[in-house]
């Protein structure tokens, strides 16, 4: 089922998720209903804070996406991300490998037409829960690891617009006000 996806100026987007420890029926369905709203919105990542819901929970899906590469690598072995998706991640965390950032565009479904570059790792290491309950662990680049971390992000309470530069924000000010008061008003 295609769920509605929560704007920018509900308060649900700032809130921190709750851990996951144990995979139920109504999270297997919520998984299943996450996925199809992702990508019914031509999304590549969904955080449960979008969905109005604030769990420690994501999925990411980069599939098809040739414009901007991603990289992965399982137990020191290079990958196909494509083989490993989509990616269903409860309680995930991350660390930066190396010190490399880049700045590079991102969108969010919680803001639509709104697109800025933020500066994030370029490389990162992933571990977190799989939907069956299992703990996974991998390396990963480009857009994969830019998306994670934006996801990750989300089930923190923290927003896009927040990594962004302040010149960056400042010119999308306009359009980010704008979603921001259409949601207070629709939120009564």
């Amino acid at each position: 089922m295609v769920l509605d996806i929560v704007k920018y100026g509900d308060p649900v987007l700032r809130q921190k998720g709750e851990r996951v420890e144990n995979i139920t029926p109504e999270l297997t369905q919520l998984i299943d209903d996450m996925l199809e709203t992702m990508h019914d919105a031509h999304g590549i990542g969904l955080a449960a804070q979008q969905i109005g819901r604030a769990l420690q929970l994501t999925t990411v899906d980069v599939t098809g996406v040739e414009d901007r590469p991603s990289r992965m690598e399982v137990n020191g072995e290079k990958v196909n991300p494509e083989d490993y998706m989509p990616l269903i991640l409860f309680n995930p965390e991350w660390t930066a490998v190396g010190n490399t950032t880049e700045a590079g565009p991102e969108g969010c479904l919680s803001f639509p037409e709104v697109y800025g570059d933020v500066k994030r790792p370029e490389e990162i290491d992933v571990t977190a829960m799989d939907e069956k309950g299992e703990a996974v662990a991998f390396r990963c680049g480009g857009l994969l690891a830019r998306a994670i971390q934006h996801e990750w992000d989300h089930l923190q309470g923290i927003l896009f617009i927040d990594r962004m530069d302040g010149l960056v924000r400042a010119d999308l000010k306009p359009e980010i006000d704008a979603i921001q008061a259409e949601t207070k008003k629709a939120l009564g």
